[in-house]
């Protein structure tokens, strides 16, 4: 990928939704050439910008860590199949094949008990289910891993940098920030006129309502971005039981490793999940045995290395 590419995902990662010129100026090249850029990327399947709720402002929604095991030769349509569920994210095939890993948020608690307790349960195939509620985000959302690799200096990362939100707090959605964010989720760059005519809003609404969702933290714009692209990297996903006392200080120490994209407290056998990811297997070695094994309170650790990403972000819908 040329550095011009990388520096336009970093800039993705830092707002999804900054315009092309804001970004051009950024980067010191015409706002014809970023649009092309991130165009060809977008078609190729490289980027994709969608919008995200943090379920932390949504009142009632909760988020999940959902691990299944399964027979190997299902694994694969199962994972599918939750893939195509609206309120599932971040699906990976781990361990050899045998294993799923998939985020799950909902504010719909009958949603959620029929995957949990009816449909999952009854899959001939799936031989395990532990269900982990997430108690605690140390990083994430919208402090997830911003780039693979740095292209950006800090200067351009604070130019381009959204205002932190403003008053965060509880939103209510109604029906029309409902449709509003289907069709941000599909793509979180759709342009202002096209979102008001699948809303049925003025422009000038949408354009507030947008604002109005990311000053209250609620809306976020994320970036799927195939990461093998610039670099030899391998996702790992980790299992760590702490010490109670420990276990806020272990997970904000976790968050601040770079290689550390997701970080949680959760309820389950383990109490501290993380994804990581490295380059090669010596610096995830270096990392499990250096930097994990460092953090205070640490019992065990479960490292389950992952084969395939089925789904990566998606919105609550």
């Amino acid at each position: 990928m040329e550095s011009l590419d990388l520096q336009l995902v970093h800039a993705l990662y830092v707002d999804g939704r900054a315009s092309f010129r804001r970004i051009a100026a950024v980067l010191g090249v015409s706002e014809q050439t970023v649009a092309r850029r991130y165009r060809r990327l977008r078609e190729s399947g490289a980027v994709r910008v969608v919008g995200r709720l943090d379920p932390r402002y949504l009142g009632h929604a909760e988020e999940w860590v959902i691990r299944l095991r399964c027979a190997p030769s299902a694994a694969l349509a199962v994972a599918q199949a939750l893939a195509r569920r609206p309120d599932t994210y971040w699906i990976r095939l781990a361990s050899g094949g045998t294993e799923i890993v998939c985020h799950v948020q909902t504010s719909d608690q009958r949603a959620r008990d029929t995957l949990l307790l009816d449909k999952l349960p009854a899959t001939r195939e799936v031989t395990s289910v532990e269900a982990h509620q997430v108690l605690r985000l140390f990083r994430g959302g919208v402090t997830g891993w911003h780039a693979p690799v740095a292209s950006l200096s800090s200067g351009q990362v604070a130019d381009l940098a959204p205002p932190a939100p403003q008053d965060p707090t509880l939103v209510d959605l109604d029906d029309g920030d409902r449709l509003l964010l289907r069709e941000l989720a599909r793509d979180g760059r759709m342009h202002h006129a096209a979102l008001a005519a699948s809303t049925g809003w003025h422009e000038s609404t949408v354009r507030r309502r947008i604002a109005h969702l990311r000053a209250r933290g609620a809306l976020y714009f994320g970036v799927d971005f195939d990461e093998h692209l610039v670099g030899d990297f391998s996702h790992t996903a980790l299992w760590i039981s702490v010490e109670p006392a420990a276990l806020d200080a272990a997970g904000t120490a976790l968050a601040r490793h770079p290689q550390t994209s997701y970080a949680a407290a959760t309820t389950g056998p383990t109490n501290l999940m993380a994804s990581v990811t490295c380059v090669g297997t010596d610096t995830l070695y270096e990392f499990i045995t250096t930097g994990v094994g460092s953090l205070p309170g640490i019992q065990t650790v479960q490292s389950s290395p992952v084969l395939r990403i089925v789904k990566r972000a998606a919105a609550l819908t």
